[in-house]
Parts: C-alpha cells; sequence; structure tokens
C-alpha cells in the first residue's frame, strides 16, 4: 500500500470538505409562486432555476395574464396553475413567494399554512389589519413562517444605519428620522396594466402613495426602534395628479411620534427621481443614506465620513430569496423586529391603518 505523507492527505480532505460544502450551496430551494400580478415579478420570473431557487409551479387564477407573463418570461404554460391548493399538493414545494395583489397575501397564507409551507409576500404584509391578524393567527396557529420582502432590506446601508443606531457611543439615541421613498408615480415610470390596475385601487392596494411606499418608512423605524410602538400617528395625504390617480393619494407625509423621538415618513409617486433614502439622526450625530451603498456618518466626535459599503461589511443578504432559503433550512434565524419579520410587518399595518384613519378625518391618532 501506497504511503502518504500527511500534509498530502489534509490537502485531500480539505479538498473534499469544499466540494462537499459546494454541492450544498448549489441545492436549490423547491419553490412555489402564489400570483405575479406584481410589477417586481420579474425579480423572480427572469431567474427560475439557479444555485439558489428553482421555481417548480406558479398559481395565477387570471388566464389573460397568464398569456401575457408565459410569452414575456418565454416559460411554458405547463408551469401555471389555476387552483393553488391543487398547485401546492401535486408540487409540495418548499416555500412559497407571493406575487399578486397586497390583498391576495392573505389568500396565500391560508392555502400555505395548513401545509406548513413558509411564504415570503412582497411589501405590504397586507391592506389592513384585520387581515393582518389573520395572517399572523394561521402563521401561530400552523407554526409556519411568513416573511415580508423589501427592497431596503437588502441594502448594506440601511443595515449601516441600523448598526449606528443601536451603538449610543456613536450617534447617541435616536431622536429623529426621515425616510424618503418613492418614485414619479406608477404610469409615469411605465408600470405595466396589470400591475398598475391593482395598485392603484384602495381596496387590492389599501391606498396609493401612503401605502404603497409609507410601508419603506414604517419598516425601518420600527426596526431602529427595536419594535416599540409609537404613541402617535398623524398624516396629510393628497392626489396632486386626479387625472390619474382617480382613487387614492400620490403624495402622503406620516409622522410618528414616540416617547423620545420622532419620525417623518415622504411616501410619493411625485418624486422627480427613485428614491429609497433615510436619515437618522441621534443626540450627538448621524447617518445619512443616499443609496444602497453610499452614506455619510458623523459620531459624538470627528468629523463627517463618507462611506461606499459592499454587502459583506454589514453581512447583508442582497438576494432576498436567498434570505428565504437560508431561513427555511434553519441556517439563519429570523431575528424578531427585523424588516422581514412577522412582528415588524404586523406594526407596518398598524401605523399604516393609523395614517389612512388620520388622513382621512385630519386629526392625529392616539396610537393603540
Amino acid at each position: 500500500m501506497k504511503a502518504y505523507k500527511p500534509g498530502f492527505l489534509m490537502a485531500v480532505l480539505f479538498s473534499m470538505s469544499l466540494n462537499l460544502m459546494a454541492q450544498e450551496k448549489r441545492v436549490p430551494l423547491k419553490l412555489g409562486v402564489a400570483g405575479v400580478a406584481h410589477g417586481h415579478n420579474a425579480w423572480l420570473l427572469k431567474r427560475m432555476k439557479d444555485s439558489v431557487m428553482d421555481v417548480v409551479g406558479i398559481y395565477e387564477p387570471d388566464a389573460q395574464l397568464v398569456e401575457i407573463i408565459s410569452k414575456q418570461y418565454k416559460i411554458d404554460k405547463s408551469m401555471f396553475y389555476s387552483d393553488l391548493g391543487m398547485m401546492l399538493d401535486k408540487l409540495k414545494p418548499e416555500g412559497v413567494v407571493a406575487f399578486g395583489s397586497t390583498f391576495d397575501h392573505l389568500k396565500a397564507v391560508e392555502a400555505c399554512a395548513p401545509r406548513h409551507i413558509p411564504v415570503m409576500v412582497e411589501k405590504p404584509l397586507a391592506t389592513n389589519i384585520e387581515q393582518a391578524n389573520t395572517i399572523l393567527s394561521l402563521a401561530n396557529k400552523y407554526n409556519t413562517m411568513v416573511l415580508t420582502n423589501y427592497e431596503t432590506s437588502w441594502y448594506p446601508t440601511t443595515e449601516k444605519a441600523y448598526q449606528l443606531s443601536a451603538d449610543t457611543n456613536f450617534m447617541g439615541k435616536v431622536r429623529k428620522v426621515v425616510v424618503h421613498d418613492g418614485h414619479m408615480g406608477p404610469k409615469e415610470i411605465g408600470v405595466p396594466p396589470y400591475f398598475f390596475n391593482w395598485l392603484t385601487d384602495p381596496i387590492l392596494n389599501g391606498g396609493g402613495a401612503l401605502t404603497d411606499f409609507g410601508c419603506y418608512g414604517a419598516n425601518i423605524m420600527t426596526y431602529l426602534m427595536k419594535g416599540e410602538k409609537p404613541t402617535s400617528v398623524t398624516a396629510v395625504s393628497q392626489t396632486i395628479k386626479p387625472d390619474i390617480y382617480t382613487k387614492v393619494d400620490d403624495e402622503t407625509t406620516i409622522i410618528l411620534t414616540y416617547p423620545s423621538a420622532q419620525c417623518i415618513i415622504q411616501a410619493s409617486w411625485n418624486w422627480p427621481y427613485h428614491r429609497k433614502d433615510l436619515e437618522v439622526y441621534g443626540v450627538a450625530g448621524y447617518a445619512i443614506t443616499s443609496t444602497n451603498k453610499d452614506m455619510r456618518i458623523k459620531g459624538k466626535t470627528g468629523a463627517e465620513e463618507k462611506l461606499e459599503l459592499k454587502p459583506s461589511d454589514t453581512n447583508t443578504y442582497t438576494d432576498p430569496f436567498k434570505y428565504f432559503a437560508d431561513a427555511i433550512r434553519k441556517k439563519i434565524t429570523v431575528p424578531a423586529n427585523s424588516p422581514y419579520s412577522l412582528e415588524n410587518n404586523i406594526m407596518v399595518v398598524k401605523i399604516l391603518d393609523a395614517a389612512r384613519e388620520s388622513a382621512k378625518t385630519g386629526k392625529q391618532v392616539v396610537f393603540k
């Protein structure tokens, strides 16, 4: 028998372990899709199968939309199902992502939770607190994970702002947060009709800019405040372009108060450009983001710094589907009140409900 040097054997074992790790990473998550009426569906449909996920079936009851999507993304029609329960029972996906209207998120959870299939919905979680509470009840009853996906959850700058806000030695206790989110408007940026129709429907979306972009600020502020609920919510809504947005607002400002802090959420379909940035001010410092990777910071001492971050700088997942897969396979634990968590997103829906009431009545709403 040939003798090998210990160093050679160690190298072989190390190489074998790397190969095994690589093989493990390449096992894709069997993923089902519940609805494709959301304009963010391109994030998913452009990558039906890769090392992270393998889309095994798509539920979409709108036959006309199936025609559009199958042609646009060159997806065989055999992938589509008009019955969500049938698709789940036949294909047995490990997880389901919901890309239908916000109103339809509850239907996805109602089908998946009793089958113990985790769900990730697009933001926000629900159109109103009644729907959100039903989702929470189902998740608890069947011990099934329900996550909410926000683009700003993928931003290293969002996570860095949170880390600095939690470091009271850097900026001191958080006092004021200003969040800017939105764009020129759904029609103005050319969203497809199937997306525009429900996005501008007060029932299917829960509102206009207030819901579409107010949810980002509520989500981030709840994260920064570690789940603390606001003491009051005040909102002013307008429809500046009533010829386009006939049923919903296109401009809303929401003010959240806390015992020692305040948050101003500027949600708009009237910005001259796309915005997803925030300003976090503490007693003696600040963190101001401008893009997903660029920000300015200043602590209690020293001059202002400009940072250009990589995802590895903050351990940020830039792929929500990988985050979902790793959470399902228990490679990570979803922290309570993190941007994806159910706890955080129940609070988001409560805040949006209060904002709608305030905008309608013209009065400050005491938060319960």
